[in-house]
Parts: C-alpha cells; structure tokens; sequence
C-alpha cells in the first residue's frame, strides 16, 4: 500500500468516524475526517484519494453528496464507498447507479473495511485517471484528465516547471533560464506567447496558470 493514500471520512457518529480514523492511520493511510457533508464539500475533496461516505447524513445526506461529487469534474474519478446501517437492496442500488466504487453494511469490521479500501484503490488506481494537469519528467508526458497531452519541449519545460513549484512566481527572465538555457537570444515576449498556448491546451485548467502583472507567471492550485 501507498503510504501517501488520502482518506476522508464523512460520519456524523463520533465514536464510528474517529475508531476509524485511528486504525486506517495505523494501516499507513493519512485520514481526515468530516461530521457533515456540507462540512466534507469545504474540505476540498477533490484532493483525497478515497471518500468512506455515510448515506444517512443530517443535511444534505450522503446520496445526495455523492450526486454532487460525481457531477463536478475535478471529483468525478474520486473513488466512493458508503458506509451506512441501511442493507436493503434498493440503497445498494442506488448507490451503485450513483458510480459508488463500494458499499458496506454497518455494523461493519475495521479489517474488512480496510481490505475492501485497498481493492478499491488498485482498481481506481489501474482504471481512472485522476483530473487534473500532470506532467512526468521521465516519460517527458503530460496528461489532462488523464488524456495524454502532447507538447512542445519548451511548453512541456514550461509547464513542468510550473506544476513543480506550485504558489511559486516566476520572473519571464527566470523562465528564459530555466526553459531556454542555451546561450541564443529570446524575446520575453516568447514565454508570454507560449504560456497562451499552455493555457489554451490545459482547458478547464487554463486559469491555474496565474499572471502577475510586470512580473512574471506561476501555477496556483
């Protein structure tokens, strides 16, 4: 198992979602957790790599969140499993039709819960990208959404640069160093023109590549 793997627990059961938390840490998993699915929808949960989802929620309930994370493109991949006292066969279902990778009845197991985690994970791991811009230095590609993004060298240097030092501001004459390192003259106008074209090509991401004016440009997440 990855030990960087993010979880988040969505209970509004104290005593459930923290005896939970402390064993799927001891597994190696780092685990937030959240009492509530409007509490869960502010924890940015388009960064966890697996959501343990209790259906019977109050406020929005757990059906409802998971509507809600299969609908937004930057949640769609993340995987789901419910966890609910509920075990009719319509819940499973409907769960099921939602996209929910998984569903486990309570009173539930904490091996059985981390084993059923796990067969998740390989499965999403080997069949669903994740969304979002990534660039690999050492295949030299990059994806959107898991879509393989072909590029230029200089606009893939570009773009990898960025990603690697997200918050980061660069000058356009830090740019020219890093991406045009060889001794020939370049215009500051050339990073402007490709980082048009990074944007163009990176949509719906194009907006994480911020500008700061008579500076230079960064990668915000």
């Amino acid at each position: 198992m990855e030990k960087d793997r993010k979880i988040l627990i969505v209970d509004d059961e104290p005593s459930l979602r923290d005896g939970l938390q402390t064993y799927l840490e001891l597994e190696g998993y780092s685990v937030d957790t959240a009492e509530s699915a409007e509490q869960a929808l502010d924890m940015k949960p388009e960064a966890y790599d697996l959501i343990l989802l209790d259906i019977m929620l109050g406020g929005i309930s757990g059906i409802e969140m998971a509507r809600r994370l299969k609908a937004r493109p930057d949640t769609a991949a993340v995987p789901v499993i419910f966890l609910t006292a509920r075990d009719s066969d319509d819940d499973m279902v409907a769960g099921l039709e939602l996209g929910a990778d998984d569903y486990i009845a309570k009173p539930y197991s904490a091996r059985n819960v981390v084993a059923r985690i796990a067969a998740v994970l390989r499965r999403s791991g080997a069949g669903k990208a994740r969304p979002g811009v990534s660039c690999d230095r050492a295949s030299l590609t990059c994806r959107v959404d898991g879509r393989e993004l072909r590029l230029p060298r200089r606009e893939f240097e570009l773009l990898a640069l960025l990603l690697e030092n997200p918050g980061r501001i660069f000058t356009r004459d830090e740019l020219l160093d890093r991406v045009w390192p060889e001794n020939v003259i370049i215009a500051d106008r050339s990073v402007d023109v490709h980082i048009t074209r990074l944007r163009g090509k990176i949509a719906p991401y194009s907006k994480h590549i911020v500008t700061r004016s008579g500076y230079g440009y960064g990668w915000q997440d």
